[in-house]
């Protein structure tokens, strides 16, 4: 018997403790609104943060609470905002599809090296040491930082230099955000043409620490009719909303410094 009452002393106190949590859960009870989790799924999850929010579920939950535009998601491009569009029942239109360039082409075969780096393969471990190993201290590391945080497979390392594939690339900016020398840009796909160098150097001391190296001599700048392209602490710089794709800076460029997307990937325009 002194054992049967502690027994049912403990029944009835986790049967009692049951009927309170239910009623609890009644009583507290705030209704979820169904499109949020019709939202999260509209969305790609890859939680890059392009968007402004920490992940796709916590931008899902400022689209339907606090009214934030509902085309901001990079990756998701296109068919997220059609899908948001109709969960919310109001048209959406996708932002222009945006890609990654790296800003530097200073391969092995073109700049000059200070010394030989045996550390941690890592951007951000060697750009602790002296700023890298290359002369450019402006210049890819070429170690994959930016591979690694890639979803999509779309960064590789060519010749000591990253490489963005924009036709795998979705612009979700996660490999700007790692670059240790902020040379990686986010721009309109649509948009062709690249300044390949991002050396503050003067033009003779660029050239003499790398064979791609701009050399701030303004040609593109007088070629270029929008007032697209600028020569800014010594290298050029495209403002992408006044580009037109024209090319003339490109042809204007006697460094070679200025690049063709579709050229460097062998492409036609139309498949960019």
């Amino acid at each position: 018997m002194e054992y049967i009452l502690p027994i049912i002393l403990f029944i009835a106190l986790a049967i009692l403790a049951g009927v309170l949590l239910t009623v609890a859960s009644k009583v507290f009870y705030v209704k979820q609104d169904e499109r949020l989790e019709a939202l999260q799924e509209a969305l790609p999850q890859v939680n890059c943060g392009a968007c402004g929010f920490t992940g796709c579920n916590a931008y899902a939950e400022a689209i339907l609470k606090n009214g934030e535009a509902p085309n901001l998601c990079r990756p998701g491009g296109e068919e997220a905002a059609k899908k948001i569009g109709e969960i919310l029942g109001i048209e959406v239109e996708a932002k222009s599809r945006q890609v990654a360039f790296v800003k530097c082409a200073g391969g092995r075969d073109q700049a000059k090296r200070r010394f030989e780096y045996d550390g941690m393969q890592s951007c951000l471990a060697a750009a602790q040491f002296f700023r890298g190993s290359k002369m450019c201290t402006n210049g890819c590391l070429g170690y994959g930082d930016c591979v690694e945080v890639c979803d999509n497979n779309a960064i590789s390392i060519v010749n000591g230099v990253s490489f963005i594939n924009k036709t795998l690339c979705t612009g979700c900016g996660k490999c700007a955000a790692v670059c240790p020398k902020n040379i990686i840009e986010i721009r309109p796909a649509e948009l062709r043409y690249e300044v390949k160098c991002s050396s503050t150097a003067i033009g003779k001391i660029t050239r003499s620490v790398c064979k791609s190296g701009c050399i701030g001599c303004k040609m593109c700048e007088r070629a270029c009719e929008t007032g697209a392209i600028k020569v800014e602490n010594n290298f050029a710089k495209i403002d992408y909303t006044k580009c037109i794709n024209c090319g003339k800076c490109k042809d204007a460029c006697k460094m070679g410094v200025i690049h063709d997307l579709c050229e460097d990937l062998g492409m036609s325009p139309a498949l960019q």
